[in-house]
């Protein structure tokens, strides 16, 4: 839908600046960057961001066609066929440059049970020292899939407060009973936790579908209503307490960004709108995917290979990793989609993608290039 790919774009974007600020500036989250740099730290937020938006556009065609899926395995095959080629072509690349280039974490190089849960897009459930920190969020997108056709069936049944009550409820029950329990980035089952943030933009896609006059209300000064609460709050309070409370500032957030879905997709607000449709960004969200799953070995491999022989500790390896690690990131995310991404949009099946395959050119006796077809 016009305008939702352009904000997967910028918010990969954003991930990309996250990290490149994580990495360089230590003490994380009370970290020693620049004041004005502090932005930057929300990179948990934008994949929060990234699970209401698939939750949302995924449920758009469904909430016009009665809450129906069209098939569960139809659905499921369809999702595996879109995310899996590409995640297992960065999870192969990962691997080898956690293994020759640089450390993924300081939980020791990958193993061959990395490869086998991660392989298995299990990582959520089962603890292995990961080939990529990005890819935590890939097994909670997995199980999510896996419960969307019962979260539209419940929907069907019921009504949308149904529906946010089932997937809020019991959240918020554990969150109360045991507060020092909160999950930070990247710990394992997340998924139960991050499961209302998704529900919020499957609820939400009932807008596109609604009356006129549902459509037509003021979404995108509801949700920056919905978020000014929050930021307020987080800058009140500082980034150590933001972090150490994404449990509920998850929860909190997912409403404002539901509703900012809503107003792009129904087309306002305009200048935004325009924003978001500029060749630029409709491009970037193109290959957002890509952008997300290979950007953090290039960053790592700037950081710790590159600019420490080019700039000093701080903000002058912050700007050095800026200059090289974005572009060859963006670049690189291209160039990646083209060969792992694009053809698995485009195509649905492997007959359909190998008929649409360039032919291979043999040469002639003489050993030169093929002729006229």
């Amino acid at each position: 839908m016009v305008g939702l790919d352009g904000l997967r774009g910028l918010a990969a974007l954003y991930v990309v600046l996250f990290h490149c600020w994580l990495y360089t500036f230590p003490g994380y989250p009370d970290s020693s960057a620049p004041p004005w740099l502090k932005g930057l730290m929300f990179g948990r937020l934008a994949v929060v961001f990234f699970l209401v938006l698939s939750g949302f556009s995924l449920a758009i065609s469904p909430a016009r066609h009665g809450w129906r899926t069209g098939g569960v395995a139809r659905f499921l095959r369809r999702r595996a066929w879109r995310i899996l080629p590409p995640y297992w072509a960065a999870l192969a690349i990962s691997l080898l440059v956690s293994l020759f280039v640089v450390p993924a974490s300081h939980f020791g190089p990958p193993t061959g049970r990395t490869a086998l849960v991660f392989g298995l897009v299990a990582q959520d459930m089962i603890t292995a020292p990961t080939p990529n920190g990005a890819f935590w969020s890939i097994g909670v997108e997995a199980e999510l899939y896996l419960l969307f056709p019962l979260l539209l069936l419940v929907r069907r049944r019921t009504n949308a407060v149904v529906l946010a009550a089932c997937a809020a409820l019991p959240v918020i029950a554990l969150g109360l009973a045991a507060p020092g329990a909160d999950p930070v980035e990247g710990d394992n089952w997340l998924a139960p936790h991050l499961a209302p943030v998704f529900v919020v933009g499957v609820i939400g896609a009932g807008v596109v579908a609604a009356r006129e006059r549902v459509r037509r209300l003021p979404w995108g000064w509801f949700a920056a209503l919905a978020a000014l609460p929050v930021l307020v709050l987080g800058l009140v309070k500082g980034s150590v307490w933001t972090v150490h409370h994404y449990f509920w500032i998850d929860l909190a957030v997912a409403p404002a960004m539901t509703m900012l879905l809503a107003a792009v997709a129904t087309g306002r607000p305009a200048p935004l709108l325009r924003l978001l449709t500029t060749r630029p960004v409709r491009r970037l969200g193109d290959f957002s995917y890509s952008l997300y799953l290979i950007h953090l070995p290039i960053v790592m491999t700037v950081i710790r290979r590159v600019a420490p022989h080019v700039a000093s500790p701080g903000l002058p390896a912050f700007c050095c990793t800026l200059a090289l690690a974005l572009p060859v990131s963006v670049l690189g995310a291209w160039l990646f989609s083209r060969v792992f991404e694009m053809p698995f949009k485009r195509n649905r099946s492997w007959r359909s993608l190998i008929a649409t395959a360039p032919p291979v050119r043999r040469g002639g006796r003489t050993g030169g290039a093929a002729g006229a077809p």
